[in-house]
């Protein structure tokens, strides 16, 4: 079992709070991610700064795409980005179009990313794994952990479901160091953090912190 990856959300409204986070952390992380409030505010531009400032890094476009996915991907993949995401109740042929772009540009480096909101069925998944996406993301929503959900074993067994069914899982939402430990063992394939390593008193401490308890419960 592989070690999950590491990857930082630059949930950010201006590109330059986005691009002094990633500078922060960048060279630690095995991910970064150009989040969807920044991509909103400022488009695919943010994509490209982080690609020239990190050329080896895995550059994802937190686009939620639900629709024009041959469109949206090819804009961001053109910028660097690898890995695009959709959302979850988008059609398949949307999906599919934005793959197939995103490959056309990053060739077998680039991915679809499935995020998981609200309702969705093992049956939608197993389509989106028949359609050649193998990414998915797992997500407890800043609303809902403001309004008091918490990561439990409700989380974890679905998390499990889905690596059987053959994904690669990403795992996000509120993380912290301690949440981790609800994951050990688990074959997660990258926990993904946003505010609680760029907003830390100490971004790259943030980090090494994670690291650490990456390395303890993966050996």
């Amino acid at each position: 079992m592989a070690k999950p990856l590491l990857q930082v959300a630059l949930d950010h409204s201006d590109l330059k709070g986005a691009i002094k986070a990633a500078v922060s952390v960048g060279e630690e992380v095995d991910v970064i991610e150009a989040g969807t409030v920044c991509l909103l505010q400022v488009g695919s531009e943010l994509v490209e700064v982080l690609r020239n400032l990190f050329p080896d890094k895995i550059i994802v476009a937190d686009t939620k795409c639900a629709d024009a996915g041959g469109t949206v991907a090819k804009n961001n993949a053109v910028r660097g980005a690898d890995w695009m995401t959709c959302i979850c109740s988008a059609t398949i042929p949307t999906m599919k179009a934005a793959l197939k772009a995103i490959k056309e540009e990053r060739g077998e480096r680039g991915e679809i990313q499935v995020e998981l909101y609200g309702d969705w069925t093992y049956e939608q998944a197993q389509l989106w794994l028949d359609a050649g996406i193998n990414q998915a993301i797992y997500h407890q929503s800043r609303d809902a952990l403001l309004a008091g959900e918490t990561w439990g074993e409700k989380d974890l067994n679905k998390v499990k479901k889905l690596i059987e069914m053959g994904f690669k899982v990403s795992v996000t939402g509120g993380l912290n160091t301690d949440t981790l430990k609800l994951f050990e063992g688990v074959d997660v394939f990258t926990f993904i953090a946003g505010r609680g390593i760029t907003e830390a008193d100490n971004p790259a401490a943030a980090v090494k912190a994670f690291k650490a308890k990456i390395d303890k419960y993966w050996k």
